[in-house]
């Protein structure tokens, strides 16, 4: 069972991936995700990339990258096997002033005193991607 201590840390961890993408400390990954994790871009047009290595190069060569991801509307669940899932939203700001939302799908675990990102699906908010109403 999750403590507040495990949501405040998981929520720092979202909360965390925002500056070091956007302060581009490229070295600081490891803080971020478990060293064989999934970065799924499939939804945003460029593949699965695993392990910290394969994520650093793909932040290091996009060419369209934007100024500032801003973290919001974290949500944390426990599965009853025991992992822990995160859905949040990302406001993204560009160059050109363009924004726009993307929405996060993490699965995270703890690494001896410390969560780290196993899994992160990340898909723009688009009037296509609107699921139908339930």
């Amino acid at each position: 069972m999750l403590t507040a201590e495990d949501y405040m840390s998981i929520h720092r961890l979202i909360s965390l991936y925002g500056h070091v993408i956007d302060e581009r400390q490229f070295s600081r990954i490891g803080e971020l995700f478990t060293a064989d994790a999934e970065y799924d871009m499939r939804k945003r047009g460029s593949g699965i990339h695993r392990g910290e290595d394969a994520v650093r190069k793909l932040w290091a060569e996009s060419k369209r990258h934007p100024l500032a991801h801003h973290a919001t509307n974290v949500v944390i669940d426990e599965r009853p096997d025991g992992t822990v899932e995160v859905h949040s939203k990302g406001v993204c700001v560009h160059n050109d002033g363009m924004v726009h939302s993307t929405t996060y799908r993490q699965i995270v675990v703890r690494t001896g005193a410390a969560w780290r990102i196993s899994y992160l699906a990340a898909e723009m908010r688009t009037p296509e991607t609107i699921p139908p109403i339930s």
